[in-house]
């Protein structure tokens, strides 16, 4: 008979395989591209395959699952910068910061938009990162940093931008982020 206690380690375990599957397979992904193996993806995260099946039934279902973990890491990480005593820099610091996450990830972005049709959020994820978005421009507003016109879809076309740039390593993409920054302030 199991116990309070004990479906509590079972499930903090779980939440701690899971946590293991999705860092070692974002790692593989991220070096080696989609072909890797859902055995190597078990292996390397210290985990059994039926475990593993069991989380993600198909190598579609992991690659989703990352990208929705990436997406919800970027958006705790402007959540953080909404609180930045600069707004201005709530919204450079964002910027930079996404920035850094695809220069880093650039070969796990290749393998989300194979499988998914863009590496672009979806659903709640994009929604939320929308709003957080929203919110840091309408701080930099306030202390007429940001242009009144700018609006959080903007910023995810520059984005977009700012990926496109990382993924064709078409420049140097810290000074795409700057000229965006001056494109943005007001007029």
């Amino acid at each position: 008979m199991s116990t309070p206690q004990s479906r509590r380690k079972t499930r903090t375990d779980a939440e701690r395989n899971r946590d293991r599957v999705l860092q070692a397979a974002r790692v593989l992904f991220a070096e080696f591209g989609h072909d890797v193996q859902m055995s190597e993806v078990a292996r390397a995260a210290g985990v059994g395959i039926g475990t593993l099946y069991r989380k993600f039934p198909t190598r579609e279902a992991l690659i989703e699952a990352i990208a929705e973990h990436r997406a919800s890491e970027i958006v705790a990480t402007a959540r953080r910068l909404t609180d930045a005593d600069d707004p201005t820099q709530g919204l450079a610091g964002f910027l930079y910061h996404v920035g850094e996450v695809l220069a880093g990830d650039r070969g796990m972005s290749e393998v989300i938009e194979k499988v998914m049709g863009s590496a672009e959020p979806q659903g709640e994820a994009r929604e939320a990162l929308l709003a957080v978005v929203a919110e840091l421009i309408d701080r930099a507003r306030v202390r007429g940093t940001v242009g009144q016109d700018v609006t959080a879809g903007d910023v995810n076309m520059v984005i977009c931008g700012l990926a496109a740039v990382i993924r064709n390593a078409a420049g140097d993409w810290r000074r795409y982020i700057e000229v965006t920054l001056d494109g943005l302030r007001p007029r």
